[in-house]
């Protein structure tokens, strides 16, 4: 049986948050780092109740299992999933993650770690409580805004009796203890999902305009393709959406930059070729296949990527747990 659950008074949603025990292992912000020396790639397996899972790249590319490809962060309450996990690192150092809790349901899920290794609470937060006929909340994400001071939570939700289908909503917490009302951050007109931003960096202490790349979840006729928008801030506006930059029956997307090289992995689920793959572009106008160029863990999904330090990588090269019995 679960906990009850915190109310949402005022458009303000409550919910306390336990703080791990601080461990030797002192994680520095991506921003600090002179040459960060690896990347930290966060999945989940199907049906999604095993927990997350994480693997070690040095190139960018090629990613092999951490704790020989036994589940890196269990669920912990009963019912519970980990989907479509979203990985960082705040301005404290600590690292947030958040995930899909459930298929339906007015919630999504949130940990937060000082080193990868101990882990706070998992909280089941209520995201859409003040809207009864939300339908899901899907594929979460959080970014920190230097501007506001807050965290943006973005999502996918569809609201029941409704014609429309998932928009992207999103809402602002200062410390996942309080949150703003949800409201729509990113509606094309069409069914949206699993939108994910990233802000290119150009050189020079230079940044490019912001990127939304995103599912169009359109059936007829069928896409399920990503596509991109721009905007100038972390919140947009987004405006010229780009068209599709993959093949259809994919999802998930996620970004990270290789040289002036960027790159889209996402999960193309559509048998008889499920498996992850990956585009890339140096441009944002022209995008090339690089499947072949890539290898990640067999059967992974819907995951995240983080840089992260070579003193990082090997700490986490130190666990191994031991396998579960059946």
């Amino acid at each position: 049986m679960r906990s009850p659950r915190p109310r949402l008074t005022a458009g303000i949603l409550l919910l306390s948050l336990a703080a791990a025990a601080p461990l030797c292992m002192l994680a520095q912000p991506a921003k600090h780092q002179a040459a960060p020396s690896a990347w930290l790639f966060a999945y989940f397996q199907e049906p999604g109740n095993q927990g997350i899972y994480l693997a070690l790249s040095r190139d960018g590319l090629h990613y092999t299992p951490l704790n020989d490809g036994n589940p890196w962060v269990a669920p912990s309450q009963p019912g519970e999933l980990m989907r479509d996990v979203f990985l960082t690192r705040g301005p404290d150092h600590r690292f947030r993650m958040v995930w899909t809790w459930n298929w339906h349901g007015d919630t999504l899920g949130h940990a937060s770690s000082p080193d990868l290794l101990t882990w706070s609470p998992q909280q089941q937060i209520p995201i859409m409580q003040s809207l009864p006929a939300t339908g899901n909340v899907w594929a979460p994400e959080t970014y920190w805004d230097p501007t506001q001071s807050k965290w943006l939570l973005i999502w996918s939700s569809s609201m029941q009796g409704s014609t429309t289908g998932n928009r992207i909503w999103f809402s602002l917490t200062p410390d996942f203890t309080t949150f703003s009302q949800p409201a729509i951050f990113f509606d094309p007109g069409y069914v949206v999902i699993d939108a994910t931003l990233f802000q290119p960096q150009t050189g020079h202490g230079r940044t490019g305009p912001y990127r939304l790349i995103f599912k169009d979840q359109t059936l007829d006729p069928l896409t399920y393709q990503e596509r991109v928008a721009t905007g100038p801030t972390l919140q947009g506006p987004w405006s010229h959406i780009s068209g599709p930059i993959n093949e259809s029956w994919s999802e998930g997307p996620s970004v990270i930059q290789l040289g002036r090289q960027y790159v889209v992995f996402y999960d193309h689920y559509r048998a008889p070729h499920a498996r992850y793959e990956a585009v890339a572009t140096t441009d944002w106008k022209h995008w090339r296949d690089i499947t072949a160029q890539i290898s990640l863990p067999a059967h992974c999904k819907h995951g995240s990527f983080l840089r992260i330090t070579n003193a990082e990588a090997q700490f986490l090269l130190q666990r191994h747990d031991a396998p579960t019995t059946p």
